[in-house]
């Protein structure tokens, strides 16, 4: 470790644990904006959207069947089904439908895709505490909020060091929020957050093949975080200094050298809500990728192309997204499954720019397959990118360079459905519209759509369950 990056951590404030726990002990929802609670709406209505999307896919029903064997029939439903699980099997299954299609929204800077944990814990710790829609929304914000933090204050050094970040920040924020559905003290919300420590997981390895693991880490984050927060809850010991200690979060899951934001994690909490700062996906895919997609679709757009008339396609990437979109480029050229594609800068932009759209049709294997959608693959390289905005957003530019000598050139500097480029509230409505009615019919999501949106004003969580699911 560099010197520099020794003062810095020696200076973090070992008492992060206890100023999340201070602000988990003090939350009112009165405090919240209006604007942060119609954000927070808005997301966990899209994180709803897309896992009853994923419902019919074969990781849904190979997870289902799975967890059902390993822990049989419960009390706790499961979004689209008619199937009811144990209380932490639901959450786990919830978790991977929401971020099943990598279509749920995302902390830019923290990328981490904050709902996907959040909004299982939320709707799962709350029926099993009987809780109220208010209370239900103030968990949200809260483990929203925390993971949103914790993963911006580590500036890309979970993705480095070879985590994913979702996985492991999200149980973070998770336990949060289960710890004030729980109704947990000061003292067992830091119990809470040292147990769940030693819980958090997720391994970036499925970007060699295409695996389908980064699908389970949130719903794994929820169910660390449910079992955290009630081990607290009956006097479980946890280790009291879980993010800056000799082997806590971050000394133990970022590159001893890097420079951790200590600042990010609680000043102004409570004041300041990155909330605000968390970006809706329009397209299906890594948000590393969104940008390219769109600068290749204006490029198209602007100047009439057809793919007989390019050359080829350079890629203007930052250093710290190429291990994630770019590499390894024999799976980034030929996907081997629609994992592998939203993982590749390549396929994004020649799917883009063939079908001028990117959507969930764009991952079926017979589009996977398209000759021609390949050919343009092998066209696009990449290099990096030194004017690249990120991790504040998701930049891209591309250089597309035409048979007729012509070499095009844009940026998409802040990526849609950020909070600068932001996707309007219709937008997110419409993107979730047509999720859920893959599934259920439109009278049905209408339904969901308007508890959702009046959510603090329902007794508790049974409506909203039971309108998710099919008993």
């Amino acid at each position: 470790m560099n010197k520099s990056s020794n003062a810095e951590l020696a200076a973090s404030p070992v008492d992060t644990a206890s100023r999340f726990a201070d602000f988990v002990s003090n939350f009112s929802l009165d405090r919240v904006p209006e604007a942060v609670c119609a954000r927070a709406k808005l997301s966990i209505l899209d994180a709803l959207g897309i896992g009853l999307a994923s419902c019919n896919y074969p990781f849904a029903k190979t997870t289902a069947a799975a967890l059902t064997e390993l822990g049989g029939v419960g009390e706790y439903p499961v979004i689209g089904s008619d199937l009811r699980l144990p209380q932490r099997d639901a959450a786990h299954l919830n978790g991977t439908l929401i971020h099943g299609l990598d279509f749920d929204d995302t902390h830019s800077e923290a990328v981490v895709h904050t709902s996907a944990s959040t909004v299982p814990t939320m709707l799962i710790a709350g029926l099993a505490n009987n809780c109220g829609g208010r209370d239900a929304l103030s968990a949200f914000v809260i483990g929203s909020e925390c993971a949103s933090r914790i993963g911006a204050a580590a500036r890309g050094g979970f993705h480095e060091k070879g985590f994913h970040p979702t996985g492991v920040v999200g149980a973070f924020g998770s336990v949060l929020a289960a710890g004030y559905l729980y109704g947990l003290n000061h003292e067992q919300i830091l119990d809470a957050q040292g147990i769940v420590l030693s819980k958090a997981s997720g391994s970036m390895q499925f970007l060699d093949d295409g695996a389908w693991t980064k699908r389970n880490h949130p719903g794994w984050a929820s169910v660390c975080a449910q079992t955290a927060a009630v081990m607290a809850k009956h006097g479980f010991f946890g280790p009291r200094e879980p993010y800056f200690g000799r082997f806590g979060l971050f000394p133990a899951h970022t590159h001893h050298g890097r420079t951790i934001n200590p600042g990010k994690l609680t000043e102004h909490l409570g004041e300041q809500w990155e909330m605000l700062n968390i970006a809706f996906k329009p397209y299906p895919a890594c948000h590393m990728t969104h940008a390219f997609a769109d600068a290749a679709l204006y490029l198209k757009r602007e100047h009439a192309l057809e793919a007989k008339d390019l050359d080829r396609v350079v890629a203007h990437v930052h250093p710290s997204e190429i291990p994630v979109i770019c590499e390894p480029v024999k799976h980034k050229l030929k996907p081997q499954n629609s994992y592998d594609a939203q993982f590749s800068v390549n396929y994004v932009i020649a799917a883009a720019f063939m079908r001028e759209q990117f959507g969930l049709a764009e991952l079926e294997d017979e589009v996977l397959g398209d000759p021609d959608i390949l050919n343009l693959c092998a066209k696009v390289s990449y290099e990096p990118d030194p004017d690249s905005a990120y991790p504040d957003y998701f930049s891209g530019a591309i250089d597309i360079y035409t048979n007729d000598g012509r070499k095009l050139h844009h940026r998409e500097q802040m990526n849609r459905g950020s909070a600068e480029n932001p996707m309007s509230d219709s937008d997110i409505k419409d993107k979730y519209r047509d999720n859920a009615e893959r599934t259920i019919a439109a009278e049905d999501a209408e339904r969901i759509l308007q508890l959702v949106l009046e959510l603090e004003h329902e007794p508790n969580l049974v409506s909203l369950t039971r309108a998710l699911s099919k008993n």
